[in-house]
């Protein structure tokens, strides 16, 4: 009988084990007060000494969190990839985005477009994504190819080239054939406007906004 005790009890914590997340991303931070997490796809904000989903956030430091679950501590540094449990259940996809706000009450993040890293900030004003020549010719966009258009802006009517984006990756979600405007006007981000945000179902609490994908 003690054997079977001990075996059940082995088996009870071999599934508590497996409980666990697989993969967990940072996403922000609240100052060093909170976390922003993608916990198997699912974008959680989590407070320092909370435990939301198995992950238990130890501390906050700038780009950096420390953090605990499945037994093990982990830094998750942002714009990383996901930390994630070797030889665990298959990841969930992720399916949603979550966007701490930053000075000024907007909400910026970095992301990739076709691959190369820039800034965005969520513009729900813009019709399309939009961004500078500078930034297209840095990124390597073959934007002259596009179809020329001319867009109101704070200055006027400008002319403008619009184009598809390959693929525009926020966090851990990536968007395929995404229409973008390419002006000639300096800008300090890459907008994300709504060619990219209205394939989300939008939601805001306090500091943190989250996109979550419709289809």
């Amino acid at each position: 009988m003690k054997h079977l005790i001990w075996f059940a009890a082995l088996l009870s914590g071999a599934a508590l084990a497996g409980d666990g997340p697989s993969r967990v991303q940072l996403n922000g931070a609240l100052g060093s007060r909170a976390a922003v997490l993608v916990i198997d796809g699912s974008a959680r904000t989590v407070h320092v000494g909370d435990t939301v989903l198995g992950v238990k956030v130890l501390s906050v430091d700038g780009q950096q969190a420390i953090v605990e679950y499945n037994g093990r501590r982990e830094s998750l540094t942002l714009g990383s990839a996901p930390g994630h449990v070797a030889g665990g259940p298959a990841p969930t996809q992720a399916r949603s985005i979550a966007l701490p706000v930053g000075s000024g009450g907007h909400f910026t993040t970095l992301g990739s477009i076709n691959g190369q890293t820039t800034q965005f900030l969520v513009d729900t004003g813009a019709t399309n994504v939009s961004l500078s020549q500078i930034e297209a010719d840095r990124l390597g966009l073959r934007y002259a190819y596009g179809r020329r258009i001319v867009t109101q802006t704070a200055n006027g009517l400008v002319p403008a080239h619009l184009m598809l984006l390959s693929s525009l990756r926020v966090g851990d979600i990536e968007v395929r054939d995404v229409e973008a405007i390419i002006v000639p006007a300096a800008m300090s981000h890459v907008l994300l406007g709504n060619s990219f945000l209205n394939r989300f179902q939008m939601k805001r609490e306090n500091d943190v906004m989250t996109l979550e994908l419709r289809y």
